[in-house]
């Protein structure tokens, strides 16, 4: 066994030149993967906490918020309780009476026939009293009973959409009075008209939403 050999070895290992076997194992790599290890856990729980926080502030989380505002959504724009048709009276039985407000002759019958092939029954027909002749700029005026707001009143309105409407407290019949204005330039489209009067007639929709939507 050479001098240089170190006790022990049993002469495994021979020292030769100016290179001889280290006695220890490295301990800097093990450091190193120890340290990375440690990191990445540390990383991991700060992770983890931060997601916590952000639900606590945020209420539960983005997916949890946008659940429930899908949910609110749907309730408010789908649920529909106690919707049913509205009765409305038909035109054949409507009385309207045309009075013509105007200085154009011949309005009020020429609209009075009109009137009559759409189905309503004509009642009066001619000049407007002293309160409205020559006093209605627009289109003209609806007047009715007080009854006949939820009933007839809108009935005829679909014919002469853009005329104002009028109760009067003191009518006790069921007729609707149309006072042609000098804006008048004829009743609605029929096509229009009888779209208008489906719309009058369907459901109303009533929306349900839970509460804290």
């Amino acid at each position: 066994m050479s001098m240089l050999t170190p006790p022990g070895m049993g002469g495994q290992y021979r020292i030769t030149g100016d290179k001889y076997p280290r006695m220890r194992p490295p301990r800097r790599r093990a450091r190193m993967a120890g340290l990375v290890i440690v990191c990445g856990a540390v990383l991991g729980v700060a992770g983890w906490g931060t997601l916590q926080l952000v639900d606590v502030f945020t209420g539960g989380g983005g997916t949890a918020s946008a659940a429930a505002a899908k949910a609110c959504a749907t309730t408010k724009s789908g649920a529909v309780t106690g919707a049913s048709p509205v009765v409305l009276p038909k035109p054949a039985q409507i009385t309207v009476n045309v009075y013509n407000a105007t200085t154009r002759g011949g309005l009020a019958k020429t609209t009075a026939d009109e009137l009559k092939k759409r189905g309503f029954k004509v009642g009066l027909v001619g000049n407007a009293s002293a309160a409205f002749d020559k006093k209605v700029p627009g289109v003209g005026v609806l007047v009715g009973a007080g009854a006949s707001v939820k009933t007839s009143l809108p009935v005829v309105g679909v014919q002469v959409p853009a005329a104002e409407r009028r109760v009067d407290a003191k009518r006790v019949d069921a007729s609707v009075d149309l006072v042609i204005g000098d804006g008048f330039k004829g009743l609605a489209v029929r096509a229009d008209a009888e779209r208008g009067l489906a719309a009058l007639a369907a459901p109303k929709a009533v929306a349900v939403g839970k509460k804290g939507c």
